[in-house]
């Protein structure tokens, strides 16, 4: 078996309860929880109800629960709604984020570093070092094209 390639959640299927592993790539529903070592890829169409712990995340279909990874990128059919926890976020125009968002890192200032999919022009410096805002940089979605 090659364990380079992601587990795969089908299209067409529904999974409940405990998915553990390296990557995986939800394209159906999923209600449970995930904790993986490295990469989840919610792909369009997809429903995920669910408490994730992973390395990074890649969101294009709808999430709800609880999610705490390191780097986090909402793309544009994203639809979001829990608690997330996340040391960087890019967000892409369109998507839509309803929760909380905090960085993870107890010392820190309590703020994610934030990617703009939208525009380059920075947001207001917080008095802590706040949300910063850089160029956007193109990521592949999860189908393996890099939009523009």
């Amino acid at each position: 078996m090659d364990s380079d390639k992601p587990t795969v959640v089908d299209a067409h299927a529904a999974f409940e309860g405990k998915l553990r592993g390296k990557d995986v790539q939800i394209l159906g529903k999923f209600k449970g929880e995930i904790e993986l070592t490295g990469r989840l890829i919610l792909g369009e169409g997809s429903r995920v109800e669910a408490k994730v712990s992973a390395e990074q995340a890649d969101i294009a279909g709808e999430f709800s629960g609880d999610l705490k990874v390191k780097n986090l990128v909402l793309l544009d059919k994203a639809r979001v709604e829990g608690t997330l926890e996340a040391q960087n976020l890019a967000v892409r125009e369109g998507a839509q984020l309803n929760g909380s968002v905090s960085s993870g890192s107890a010392a820190g200032s309590g703020f994610a570093t934030v990617k703009s999919e939208v525009g380059t022009s920075p947001a207001p410096a917080s008095p802590n070092g706040g949300t910063k805002v850089e160029p956007p940089k193109p990521i592949p979605n999860p189908q393996g094209v890099v939009a523009k």
